[in-house]
């Protein structure tokens, strides 16, 4: 039997900072720096991102009434009016570049309708390819090549999420300024590929976050508790959704504090630190998809949409035995 780890099989959610994009138009040569990611603005719009990353694509538009929508790789990119107090007015979208997109030059299509007017937009993103670690994981047999039993198990799992997440809040509900869930050593790294019992399996596609047990829990940003779960893999866990195809996920608790269609706060405690799952001690694994792209969760801290809460919630400094993380899921 073939040994399973991916926990999901829905459309693909590293720490990677976020890049601005300096373009010399005259021979389109690409400087990176460090910051937030930015449109190169010419005669077309043009972006580059690492896999992982997330890009924020602005619409210029007077007209507020309009209507954005995107297609990027297959995945639809929701805009909303930007939040922004600055010119031109126009409207956004976080644009998510998967950690296994193809690296290369890729067009994202954008239809804007004003009024009884529709114009089409083409802009230019090019991915660009992400130097992964490797981890060399060791985890007992049973946690690795499943059972008849396990298997059935985990296939009503992935069936109880996909019912779940199956429609979108169609409204943006998260405000300016992101969470860290908790203040912890990093223990499991985005886009890690895991080599499990000298076998490989799907990149770690979120990020593992040490702390004791029971250490408080918050949301990253407003939104509805979409589901919770207590799965074979990840153990106690919650999805927030917050709008517009745009998810957060917290699992391996060892309390769940919210209920399902519950409507959460930035900085609201939803749960506490567990080892629940395939753990190897307590920790969180905090994940992220947008629009079906699995981007790395540390780089909502670094859009440039700033609010009041930027700050982590800080867990307790005594960690008599720092958690490896090592059993987290794959979203």
């Amino acid at each position: 039997m073939t040994p399973l780890y991916d926990l999901y099989h829905l459309r693909p959610i590293r720490l990677v900072p976020f890049v601005f994009v300096v373009a010399l138009l005259t021979n389109f040569t690409f400087v990176l720096l460090p910051g937030a990611v930015l449109a190169v603005q010419g005669a077309e719009s043009r972006y580059i991102g690492k896999q992982g990353q997330v890009l924020v694509v602005k619409v210029p538009s007077e007209d507020e009434s309009a209507t954005v929508q995107g297609t990027f790789l297959g995945r639809s990119i929701r805009f909303f009016p930007d939040p922004r107090l600055e010119e031109p007015k126009g409207f956004v979208g976080l644009l998510g570049i998967d950690l296994q997109d193809e690296p290369g030059t890729h067009d994202l299509i954008v239809e804007l309708k004003q009024r009884e007017q529709s114009r089409t937009i083409s802009y230019s993103v090019m991915v660009v390819k992400e130097k992964f670690h490797i981890e060399h994981l060791t985890l007992p047999k049973d946690k690795v090549d499943l059972d008849e039993k396990a298997v059935a198990r985990w296939k009503a799992e992935q069936e109880q999420i996909k019912t779940g997440l199956a429609v979108d809040s169609q409204e943006r509900l998260w405000q300016p300024g992101f969470v860290e869930p908790v203040n912890g050593r990093r223990t499991g790294i985005f886009g890690s590929v895991r080599i499990m019992n000298g076998q490989p399996r799907n990149p770690h596609n979120g990020e593992d976050i040490s702390a004791p047990l029971g250490t408080p829990v918050a949301a990253t940003n407003d939104g509805v508790v979409r589901i919770t779960v207590d799965h074979f893999f990840s153990g106690k866990g919650i999805f927030l959704d917050h709008g517009l195809g745009f998810y957060s996920m917290y699992f391996h608790l060892s309390e769940v504090l919210v209920k399902d269609g519950e409507v959460v706060k930035a900085g609201q405690i939803v749960g506490k630190v567990g080892a629940t799952g395939r753990a190897t001690g307590p920790h969180l694994h905090w994940g992220v998809k947008l629009n079906g792209a699995r981007v790395n969760p540390y780089s909502l801290l670094d859009l440039p949409f700033k609010g009041s809460m930027q700050s982590a919630i800080p867990a307790p400094v005594s960690i008599t035995q720092p958690a490896s993380g090592m059993g987290s899921p794959t979203p």
